[in-house]
This record gives C-alpha cells, structure tokens and sequence, in this order.
C-alpha cells in the first residue's frame, strides 16, 4: 500500500514547505493593491486600471501595444506588473485543432501544463495549481512525479490569460471566441494549495479589469478529498462547482488508489461534499477513472450507486489515458457501460467523460514527463 503523503492543506502554514516564488505580477494584486504598487512607482493610480485593462480586458501582455500608456513608463510598469511567468516549451493540438496542450516551464525551471477545449457552445480550459502533485495516486502521471512546489496566484491565472488569448485569436474552429469555462484538473491538488487557489479564483470571475469576469458556476475544482479544505471552501461564499475525484466507493481501494484516504475515510469525504451542496446549492461532480479490473466491477458500481442515490450529485466516469509503462489500463467499454447502467438504475445522474488529447499526452502530467525524458508525445526523442 502506498504510504500517506504529507498534506500542508494550508501552503502558508508553519511547517510547509517553502520554494523560490515568482516575481510578484499583477494578478497576484487585486485592484487596490495594484493601484498602491503604482503610486509606490511614482505613477498615477489610473494606470493600474490602464494595464489591468490591457492584461484582463484585451488580453494582451506585450508593453509595445499599451499604447495609452506614456512610452516612458510603459516598461517600467510591466517590469514591475507583468513579469514573464510562463515559457511556452511545447504548444501541441489534435481533435482538428479543437484540443491544445501547453507546456511550460517557470522561472525556477518547474514545468507545468494547462490544456484548452474548444466545443460549439463553449471554450474551456483545464489549469494546474502545483508543479507536481503530492497526492502519491498510483495511476496519475502527476502523482508518479511528486510535488515540486506551490503555484503562485498569478502562475495559476496566467494559464487561464494565455489559453483565453488564444481561444480569442480564432485558433480553436468551431468554438466560441471567448473563454467561459476554468476547471481546476492539471496538475497539482487544488486545495492543498488552498490560499493561492482561493485567490486566483476571485481574479477568474471578478470583472475586468480587476479580474478575467468568469462566471463563478463555470469554475470548477476538483480534490482528491482534503475534508477541512472542502468546509473550508464551503465558508467562501463562492459558487463554483466542487468535483471529488473518488475513484472507488470502498475504504479497502481507495486506500491505495487515493493515498489520502488512509487520513479521511470515504464516509468522511461524501459528508463533507454533500455539506458543500447543501451550503451553496450546487451539484458535486463525483469522478471516478475506469481502471481495467481494479475498480470497475459491478458490486463497486453497486456500492457507489447505494453511496450516491438521493444526493446532489453526477458522476464523471473518465476513461483511463494510461501513462507510459503504467500496468493501469482503461475499462473495456462494456465494462463502462455496465458500470454506467446500474449508476443509473439506482437513480444516479452519470455520463462518460469525452476522452481528449490521447495523442498529445493529454492526461496530467505526461507531456512534462515527457519533455524531461527527452521525448515527444509519441515517445520518439525530440530535438
């Protein structure tokens, strides 16, 4: 069984385990505090509303285009307010285009990926909060590589700036130009960097120029069961969707496919989701990854049916994307449907997540896996 990894549910606690953070950036402000950082420079206040305008509103970070601000302080105030965060190391697409993976690399050399989803009705992207995850899941590429550091605030909002500016070029055909949608799925577990997380979500959904001006119900984070960060989160008066990556409904597995369930037990978990639902009023999405003869038998869809019925809740079902050298393998798709069948005969609201991105490493972790084993996608050597 693997052992209980440490879990600082809070990164700014005593105890926790402090790196080398990036420069402070503008979105790790909100607009008070940036309009005090330009005074501080010696410029007018209305220049923090200026650049935040051009960050958030226009989605443009090159100082040559800011052409309202004075060319004189214009590079003083991006040096100060918009420092580089994020080298794009790889830029990959499939699905027509419809589905981008990021890789990049920060300022301390960790990598970290963020994917866009292009739909006809909506632009998603999917955001890390962790180089790394320390969440030890046996079957996660994330997991298999160990928690680097924390994201800051304004590394986590900037994915989300970036991919929306590219969802606004026109790149992603058949979509929407505008992103909507954030969940918080790559790499990293989002609660156990809870303040930053917190944090970059009211920039998300605050309107410009203080913030991206998302809507909180298209927010979504998901955990791996951190039980006082959920009543935590309950407390914030946020209404964004809570998804529980539970994978097995019986304290036996879980133990080993969710180490952090040696600490805070399935009952102990599904209490806290449920008083989430009923604090804000919103769904808990249940995900649970279809791994070959580990979880998927039936009296498992049984048991989970039985946990779930009668509660504010859908479940994920997510096709396992192995990762290289795994002995993890996804459900045959009778199986899958099988296990969905009786999810739905207990009365559980359940569909099959839509597998994206298998030929550009979609799941976390695997491209920065890739990249620091000096391989493509397809496991051919890159340049």
């Amino acid at each position: 069984m693997t052992s209980l990894p440490l879990i600082p549910v809070d990164p700014d606690a005593p105890g926790a385990r402090r790196a080398t953070m990036p420069p402070q950036h503008l979105a790790d402000l909100d607009l008070a505090g940036r309009k005090a950082l330009v005074t501080e420079l010696g410029e007018p206040a209305f220049r923090a509303r200026q650049i935040s305008t051009h960050y958030f509103g226009r989605l443009v970070r090159d100082p040559a285009q800011m052409t309202d601000l004075p060319a004189a302080s214009r590079d003083r105030l991006a040096d100060q307010l918009l420092p580089p965060l994020l080298t794009p190391m790889r830029e990959l697409a499939c699905d027509d285009g419809a589905t981008r993976k990021a890789l990049w690399r920060l300022h301390d050399g960790s990598l970290v990926e963020s994917v866009l989803m292009g739909y006809p009705d909506r632009v998603t992207v999917c955001i890390s909060s962790q180089a790394g995850c320390g969440m030890a899941c046996p079957f996660c590429a994330t997991g298999q590589a160990g928690l680097t550091r924390n994201l800051s605030t304004a590394e986590i909002v900037d994915q989300a700036v970036y991919l929306a500016g590219v969802a606004a070029s026109g790149a992603v055909a058949g979509s929407p130009p505008r992103l909507s949608h954030v969940v918080f799925m790559g790499m990293g577990e989002p609660l156990a960097n809870y303040n930053r997380v917190v944090a970059a979500i009211r920039r998300l959904v605050a309107p410009a120029p203080e913030g991206l001006g998302l809507s909180q119900r298209h927010i979504t984070v998901s955990t791996v069961g951190l039980v006082p960060a959920i009543n935590r989160l309950a407390s914030e008066d946020l209404s964004v969707t809570l998804a529980l990556s539970l994978h097995a409904p019986d304290d036996e597995l879980r133990d080993e496919l969710v180490p952090v369930n040696q600490r805070w037990k399935v009952s102990e978990v599904l209490d806290a989701a449920w008083s989430y639902a009923a604090r804000t009023g919103r769904r808990v999405s249940i995900e649970y990854a279809m791994i070959k003869d580990v979880n998927d038998q039936p009296w498992r869809a049984d048991l989970l049916g039985r946990l779930l019925a009668g509660k504010l809740a859908h479940v994920n079902l997510i096709p396992l994307n192995p990762t290289p050298g795994s002995r993890w393998d996804a459900s045959p798709k009778p199986v899958e449907r099988e296990f969905v069948r009786r999810l739905r005969d207990a009365g559980v609201s359940t569909t099959v997540r839509d597998t994206r991105g298998r030929e550009i490493d979609g799941a976390c972790g695997q491209l920065a896996a890739a990249e620091d084993r000096g391989t493509d996608p397809a496991g051919r050597m890159s340049a």
